[in-house]
């Protein structure tokens, strides 16, 4: 079982290539909030949906002061196909090795149709201006996700 991150734990740093192929620290954002969010597979319907919602969200929480960063094990290729049919404006990474989810806890055992299978855990992350891990969901829902995470760090809708 994958170790899982507490609120307070420091956040694992990282370094991943983008839809674009440019690469993205997450210590590159110190001194604004991210919302860092694991899933999948790019162009699935939960995926899509949740994708969908995070980009209709993203003018309002870059106001507050986040940054949306969207984590697969998609290459960048199909990133930027997924970017490109679903008009995203988040962020995405590429993860092709899993080891960045491994280092949140967000890749290992989970139930899926009743078996127990290794894959990608559904989990979001808002880490601090400070590198910190301020919010740790693990197991989320892809529908409702993020007006569920707005309300839980007391934002207005």
């Amino acid at each position: 079982m994958a170790t899982r991150l507490q609120p307070g734990d420091p956040a694992p740093d990282f370094t991943l290539p983008s839809d674009t192929g440019e690469q993205l620290s997450l210590s590159g954002l110190r001194g604004r909030k991210v919302i860092v969010y694991f899933y999948p597979a790019a162009m699935t319907p939960g995926c899509t949906k949740q994708a969908c919602d995070f980009t209709d969200s993203l003018d309002s929480l870059r106001g507050l002061g986040y940054e949306v960063l969207g984590i697969s094990p998609d290459k960048p290729e199909k990133l930027a196909k997924f970017r490109e049919r679903d008009s995203l404006t988040i962020t995405l990474l590429s993860d092709v090795d899993r080891s960045v989810m491994e280092s949140y806890g967000a890749f290992g055992e989970k139930k899926m149709y009743g078996k127990v299978v290794q894959g990608v855990i559904r989990s979001t992350f808002v880490v601090d201006e400070e590198g910190r891990v301020e919010v740790a969901q693990y197991n989320v829902k892809a529908t409702g996700h993020v007006a569920k995470l707005r309300k839980d760090l007391g934002l207005a809708s």
